[in-house]
């Protein structure tokens, strides 16, 4: 089914963006032709064997390219500066002129193809869009954003607590349920002042989450910490662990407790580094399982100093 629906996808967009027309934007090139005239935009003389590679075009492909390019006025191929074995290529004036106005015309279609687009679905597709290069070029994320709740972040928390942990650790819809009536709480009332969110955003998609909320009036409690699997590895949990001290601190919170698993191991280091020690545990049924729930302790402000 993976196979059908990645080859669907392929046929939509490359007719949406017109890859199947003979000529790009109406020029007299191909899509590989403006593709070359872009990589030779974008860099000084490079050398001819680096642009096939990082562009995967056979050999003698890209010559008739680059010949075409020379005939035109658009290009000049000469022997490398490093490397006199080596051709080397670049744009001429005529070239930079010819891809400025390729380029032009780029931007306007897709500024009129996403004119119509609400923003809240442009910042999906970016997302998706950026989501796609990194599994596919498997290359890690290598940044991320710290961020208030935006309307849809609350839904995402519980919808993203009920299947990671459904996949990891075989809680049922219980726990998802769970998360919910706390999501709830916070979203129908809670105190700005004493309590906050933040939201975890690898290239515009939501990755982690963190609530500090009222205990009472002397303990704030962070809940529902979440980072997912393709996020992990950049720090997104100790930053968001960070943020929840940090205010609770300025709130004025004497102490911040958290409830938890036993098993989460990942957690559990991101807590201990953060100070927090281990209070109770105690066995219990929950969420369809046998667990030993904890409870986790930090003092705040001048009770604590790292």
């Amino acid at each position: 089914m993976t196979v059908g629906q990645v080859r669907g996808f392929t046929r939509f967009y490359t007719r949406v963006i017109g890859l199947l027309d003979r000529c790009y934007l109406d020029s007299p090139y191909s899509a590989t032709e403006a593709r070359v005239l872009f990589e030779l935009a974008t860099r000084d003389h490079c050398e001819v064997t680096d642009l096939r590679a990082d562009l995967g075009v056979d050999a003698g492909y890209l010559s008739r390219i680059l010949t075409r390019f020379e005939r035109d006025g658009l290009a000049v191929r000469e022997p490398s500066p490093t490397d006199g074995r080596r051709q080397s290529a670049g744009l001429t004036d005529r070239g930079r002129e010819v891809f400025a106005a390729l380029d032009e015309r780029s931007s306007a279609e897709v500024g009129a193809l996403l004119a119509d687009v609400p923003e809240s679905d442009r910042r999906r597709l970016t997302a998706a869009m950026a989501t796609v290069q990194r599994v596919l070029g498997r290359t890690p994320p290598s940044s991320y954003v710290l961020r208030p709740p935006r309307p849809g972040d609350l839904g995402w928390v519980v919808h993203r607590h009920g299947v990671r942990y459904a996949e990891e650790s075989g809680f049922d819809g219980t726990f998802e349920a769970l998360v919910a009536e706390v999501v709830a709480d916070f979203g129908r009332g809670h105190d700005p002042e004493r309590e906050a969110a933040w939201i975890a955003e690898v290239d515009g998609e939501p990755v982690g989450s963190v609530l500090c909320v009222r205990l009472d009036d002397t303990t704030a409690k962070l809940r529902l910490l979440l980072v997912e699997p393709s996020a992990r590895g950049l720090g997104i949990g100790a930053r968001l662990v960070e943020e929840c001290l940090r205010f609770a601190e300025r709130a004025g919170y004497r102490s911040i407790t958290l409830w938890t698993v036993a098993g989460l191991d990942s957690a559990r280091r991101v807590y201990e580094r953060a100070g927090f020690t281990l209070r109770e545990e105690r066995p219990d049924r929950l969420f369809g399982r046998d667990v030993i729930g904890q409870t986790w302790q930090r003092p705040l402000g001048g009770e604590w100093s790292r």
